[in-house]
């Protein structure tokens, strides 16, 4: 699998000692090297080892910067705990997950510091720090050369709180490892491999997100690549740096995949040093997949993954063969199994649509102040995934949907992805999701929420139509609602509990 470390820490050191001078992080002009990047960390971790972080929680509530990686990796070089969160969150969605986390400091951006200040208060916390242009900037120890990273973390400390489960119902705070997080991302490598000191990644996910923080963050400081960070996204601003900055790989998500292609200026962008992209977060449709490759010439490599399981479970590989619609295969050193609802311990053969389990090195060790959830998830070694799935003959896994979004029409089970994955396939769909509703007659119906291409109009009965072509009858919505745009939560996945509640 490539290198091993114990830590990301580590891999920083590593990055510091055999690429000093190699350029490390890009945001709107300011960049560093590595020498820089590992100086500005030890400098803050200093800082934070002074206030007691070592083996305390710290909260990020940081969108996209330069401070937000080095603030990351200082705290786990000071023995702290991230609990990394959406900073887009209101002060009453924050306050339970903040309470729960029990942080010692909240770092923030300035401009929520009125909001992480009461938080603050509400929590007992001892240090709220405001980073940004308008209060301190972390690269102010770029140039003090005699700065080195404090003594590392062991890979069996606690590195990460990853808080899942959105806004709605208690947050589930997953306990990662330093060596979990630090296993994975070659696990994932050895997969889609990233070329050493030769990348440059463009990153326009949110980092606080896992997704981002292991395949754009932590994967770049593994292959001692350059990270080139956009701070919100915008299609022009992106389209224009995937050429100025010379992007070898490009990490998005199925919306900004959609909002690319819809973009006039999409097929005028130079894409000869893009050689792959990444898609993670939810679900890319096949036909988005097939729209974006050829434009772009670069392939779209898949993987699934989720907070609990460092995060990466399987993935494309990239040399090899590609399956539209499949998440790859597992990652070396991890287990998959599809088993049954009953009992979760019988092991069922390739075609059979039942739960995903998971073991390795890499996955969570709890819940954090959830002992019974903690116990429902993890059995006998396994990390119970909740979502369904199955293998085909070749040993690719595909995702069907999650469990508890599984829709029983007239007794037949139904997965929403299926019938979502049709409604792209209309030339007229821009984006598609399907929920189950409750019906009298049937227990529960299909609900479809489709956002139409301006150049390509269309109405119920036509989408009615193209599903009753290509589907079983109990897999056609019963309803559809055509609307301007499809919600999405706060890390760009559409919402499917406000469609739910919509509906």
């Amino acid at each position: 699998m490539g290198d091993d470390f114990e830590t990301v820490v580590h891999m920083l050191e590593r990055a510091m000692a055999e690429a000093g001078a190699r350029e490390a992080l890009v945001c709107e002009g300011e960049r560093l090297t590595y020498e820089d990047y590992g100086r500005c960390v030890a400098g803050f971790a200093a800082e934070l080892k002074a206030m007691g972080v070592a083996g305390q929680r710290v909260v990020l509530l940081m969108g996209n910067s330069i401070d937000f990686c080095i603030a990351l990796f200082a705290v786990h070089a000071a023995g702290g705990q991230a609990a990394a969160l959406n900073p887009l969150y209101t002060e009453s969605e924050l306050r339970p997950i903040v309470t729960d986390a029990a942080p010692t400091v909240i770092l923030h951006d300035a401009q929520i510091t009125p909001m992480a200040e009461a938080l603050g208060r509400a929590a007992g916390v001892s240090h709220t720090i405001a980073l940004g242009a308008d209060a301190r900037r972390l690269t102010m120890w770029r140039d003090e050369a005699d700065l080195h990273l404090p003594p590392l973390p062991s890979g069996d400390d606690l590195a990460n709180i990853q808080y899942t489960g959105g806004t709605t119902g208690r947050a589930k705070g997953a306990m990662l490892t330093h060596r979990a997080i630090a296993v994975n991302i070659g696990q994932r490598d050895a997969l889609a491999p990233m070329r050493k000191r030769a990348e440059r990644l463009l990153c326009v996910v949110p980092l606080f997100h896992v997704y981002a923080m292991s395949m754009c963050l932590h994967s770049t400081v593994y292959r001692q690549g350059t990270l080139v960070i956009m701070r919100r996204f915008q299609a022009e601003p992106v389209l224009a740096a995937l050429s100025k900055e010379k992007i070898t790989i490009f990490s998005g998500s199925p919306t900004l995949f959609t909002s690319l292609l819809g973009h006039e200026g999409f097929a005028r962008v130079d894409f000869s040093h893009l050689r792959m992209n990444t898609s993670g977060g939810s679900a890319l449709p096949a036909e988005l997949l097939r729209r974006f490759e050829d434009v772009t010439g670069a392939p779209v490599v898949e993987g699934y993954g989720q907070s609990e399981a460092g995060p990466v479970i399987s993935f494309n590989p990239l040399e090899g063969v590609r399956k539209p619609m499949g998440v790859g295969l597992p990652i070396p050193g991890g287990e998959v199994q599809i088993v049954d609802l009953e009992t979760g311990t019988r092991v069922l053969g390739p075609g059979e649509k039942v739960e995903i389990r998971v073991r390795g090195p890499q996955i969570m060790c709890g819940y954090r102040n959830l002992p019974e959830e903690t116990a429902a998830t993890l059995r006998g070694g396994w990390l119970y995934t909740g979502d369904i799935g199955e293998f085909d003959e070749d040993g690719y896994l595909f995702i069907r949907d999650r469990k508890k979004e599984m829709v029983i029409v007239s007794g037949f089970n139904v997965f929403p992805r299926e019938v979502e994955e049709v409604l792209y396939h209309h030339p007229a769909v821009r984006e598609a999701a399907v929920v189950g509703v409750p019906d009298e007659r049937k227990g529960e119906a299909l609900k479809a929420f489709v956002s139409l291409r301006p150049d390509a109009p269309a109405d119920e009965e036509a989408l009615r139509a193209h599903c009753r072509a290509k589907l079983a009858g109990y897999k056609v919505p019963s309803f559809f609602e055509i609307v301007e745009d499809i919600p999405k939560t706060g890390v760009g996945k559409i919402d499917k509990k406000q469609l739910r509640a919509e509906a």
